[in-house]
């Protein structure tokens, strides 16, 4: 085995951009800890990075959307101090229209989507204080900045991951705890299957492999980006929208309701 740099916790490891960040990190010299469902393949991911890259892989099979699986995830964060990154990657999709989507299924959306990643940086960030270091990087979407692409849930419950880190950021400021989140376009992983749009269905100039955007985003972690966007091929663009929403937010509260709404 190599000497450690920390031990990484990735959720949704066992495939897709999770086990790709896992391969990444492991090549970092970093040691893991992989979050998945599946078990069986979880096991096989681990195995081979094990293998690969020489550092010490742990697996936790728990499901993310039940009390108990994130219980068992939220422990091990409060107590294994080894843990310098928490990579908040678990989560799944919809193109489905409101009328057409099962609100079973949105409800379990929203338990993976936020109620997972909230949980669990709860329960990494007082012990990454601490310690005074420590990384959180959240998967969000671009359907953050864009809600009305997808299914309405999804879009919303990126929309929380996108808040949540903005949030995040500011609260943590000086801590030594870092805050990164990432907006992925369409990206050729499983996800578009579960979502019910085949990412062969896509244009193909859309589609961006998981192995460059995870490679693109720890480019930006590495750089110390807050928002990594890979497909925006102009950072300008993000830049102006959040200059637009500094430049409304001393505005957004005010005794007078603004002109236009008062009685002629």
């Amino acid at each position: 085995m190599t000497d450690s740099k920390g031990t990484i916790l990735v959720t949704g490891a066992s495939s897709g951009i999770g086990a790709v960040y896992a391969d990444r990190f492991a090549g970092r010299g970093h040691d893991l800890i992989l979050v998945a469902r599946n078990g069986e393949r979880l096991a096989a991911v681990a195995e081979d990075l094990g293998r690969r890259h020489r550092v010490a892989v742990r697996t936790v099979e728990a499901d993310l959307t039940s009390p108990a699986g994130l219980a068992a995830v939220e422990t091990i964060l409060r107590r294994d101090a080894r843990i310098t990154h928490l990579v908040n990657n678990a989560g799944f999709g919809s193109a489905a229209p409101l009328a057409a989507a099962s609100v079973e299924e949105m409800e379990r959306m929203i338990a993976i989507n936020v109620t997972a990643p909230m949980r669990l940086t709860y329960a990494a960030v007082p012990a990454f204080t601490a310690r005074g270091k420590g990384t959180i990087i959240n998967i969000a979407s671009i359907v953050a900045i864009g809600p009305e692409v997808l299914n309405g849930v999804y879009g919303g419950s990126k929309s929380f991951v996108l808040a949540f880190s903005q949030s995040l950021r500011k609260e943590l400021d000086g801590t030594g705890v870092a805050v990164q989140v990432v907006l992925p376009g369409a990206t050729g992983t499983e996800f578009w299957d579960i979502a019910g749009l085949p990412a062969s269905n896509l244009p193909q100039d859309w589609v961006m492999s998981a192995e460059d955007l995870v490679d693109a985003a720890l480019a930006g972690l590495d750089r110390g980006e807050f928002a990594t966007i890979p497909s925006l091929q102009d950072a300008a663009e993000w830049e102006a929208w959040e200059a637009a929403r500094a430049t409304m937010l001393p505005h957004l509260s005010s005794a007078v309701p603004a002109a236009r709404y008062r009685a002629a």
